[in-house]
């Protein structure tokens, strides 16, 4: 058989190779391209590849909540320290407390009426708060084994506010006509009580104004805090008081001119009431029906009201008899000595031989001995002769001192301007003094 096609005769090429040799070909690729990724994939060494990831460490157990709890309350009357307190410690560490507290404030003297607040964590005792005063407190704590106690002044805050009124009957009318309360009418009582008699010499149409601290304590109304300064036009007469410390001194009050308003006897023994017998050396006696002299002025009042001591001095009688009732006599000085009459009682601490201070209440308003109702016949003697109390002139306390006066002057001034023509009410923190305040 012929064929057109013949191969060279020198071709290598043999029959039937060509398809097992293309076969090699696409295996070796193969392989290649299996082997490749082996080559590129990233190094990861024996121990990166057997070792486990950390385990998560397990939530913190919940911080268990400690229970607060605060206890507000009154010292009632027979309430002692170890009844508000035994639950929380034994006999011995209240014995060790009581100690411990003699040094700053005895325990004993904790008084009827007066706030506390106990402060409890998981029902054991943390803290003991207690009222010595408006301006004072008692503080008691628990620290490890041991007690921390101290006395703090009361936190307050407090607004600066003008008060005025003009009196149609009294200054207690007067004040509570502005809103205020009557605490305020007898602190103002008692800033001018050296040269107003606010029973005897008030009369209509007479004015005041003063510059008056409003407490606050957590928010709520807490009284009044210190007068700073006040004005008191009296039948035509108008008598000034500024507040101010000086020096070493207790803060008192001065006039513009910087003399003390302080003087060596009060104008009358009680701050709100009416003459029912002046100063009279011919009476009639309603008891004895008898004309008699009467060298007293007799001040009628309710049963119970405060009496106090015209000034400093010391008890020279106290006790009881047919005619005078309940009295009190008190030697001030050399030359002068007060007698107080009818007592329904005494005030505690009052006895023969004590010293009293100026306004300190020595007793109450009765009617026992010859009284037809309840008043007090308050007496005077000057060198042990009878002297009309509301003609004695009293000698001044000490006037600023030369080395404050200028700056005694400069706070005067400010204050007579804040007290004509106050500015907006402001607010401040303050701290108990030893100045006059209220309640």
């Amino acid at each position: 058989m012929d064929f057109d096609f013949h191969p060279p005769k020198n071709s290598t090429a043999k029959p039937g190779r060509s398809i097992p040799g293309l076969r090699i070909w696409l295996l070796l690729c193969l392989l290649v391209l299996l082997l490749v990724p082996l080559f590129l994939r990233p190094t990861v060494t024996t121990t990166e590849a057997h070792t486990a990831a950390p385990a998560a460490p397990p939530p913190p157990p919940p911080v268990p909540e400690i229970r607060k709890e605060i206890i507000n309350g009154t010292i009632a009357q027979g309430d002692t320290a170890t009844g508000l307190l035994g639950q929380f410690f034994s006999a011995a560490e209240l014995h060790e407390l009581s100690q411990q507290c003699k040094q700053v404030f005895p325990l004993s003297k904790l008084s009827a009426g007066q706030p506390y607040r106990l402060c409890l964590s998981d029902d054991q005792f943390e803290r003991f708060e207690y009222d010595i005063d408006r301006d004072e407190q008692l503080i008691i704590s628990r620290e490890a084994d041991n007690f921390a106690i101290e006395k703090v002044p009361i936190p307050y805050t407090t607004e600066v506010v003008r008060v005025r009124g003009t009196i149609e009957s009294s200054l207690f009318e007067a004040v509570t006509a502005t809103g205020e309360s009557d605490i305020l009418a007898m602190n103002l009582a008692d800033i001018f009580a050296w040269d107003i008699d606010f029973i005897l010499d008030i009369r209509q149409g007479d004015s005041f104004q003063a510059l008056v601290e409003k407490r606050f304590r957590e928010g709520q109304p807490a009284g009044y805090g210190r007068i700073l300064a006040a004005d008191f036009t009296n039948q035509g007469a108008t008598f000034q008081a500024f507040l101010y410390q000086d020096g070493d001194r207790r803060a008192d009050y001065y006039d513009a001119s910087g003399q003390s308003l302080r003087k060596a006897f009060l104008k009358a023994p009680l701050s709100f009431s009416r003459i029912s017998s002046g100063f009279t050396m011919r009476r009639f006696h309603p008891i004895t029906k008898t004309w008699k002299a009467h060298p007293a002025i007799d001040y009628a009042a309710p049963p119970g009201t405060p009496i106090k001591s015209v000034g400093d001095g010391v008890i020279i009688r106290k006790g009881y008899t047919r005619g005078n009732g309940n009295f009190v006599k008190i030697r001030h000085n050399s030359s002068y000595e007060t007698m107080y009459l009818h007592m329904k009682g005494f005030a505690r601490g009052i006895g023969q031989g004590k010293r009293v201070a100026q306004g300190q209440v020595i007793g109450y308003v009765g009617s026992t001995g010859l009284a037809t109702g309840p008043h007090l016949c308050f007496r005077m003697f000057k060198n042990g002769a009878p002297a009309n109390p509301s003609r004695v002139k009293a000698p001044a306390a000490q006037p600023v001192s030369k080395t404050n006066l200028a700056d005694f002057n400069i706070q005067a001034e400010n204050l007579m301007a804040r007290l004509n023509d106050p500015p907006g009410v402001q607010t401040a923190s303050t701290e108990s003094s030893d100045s006059p305040s209220s309640n």
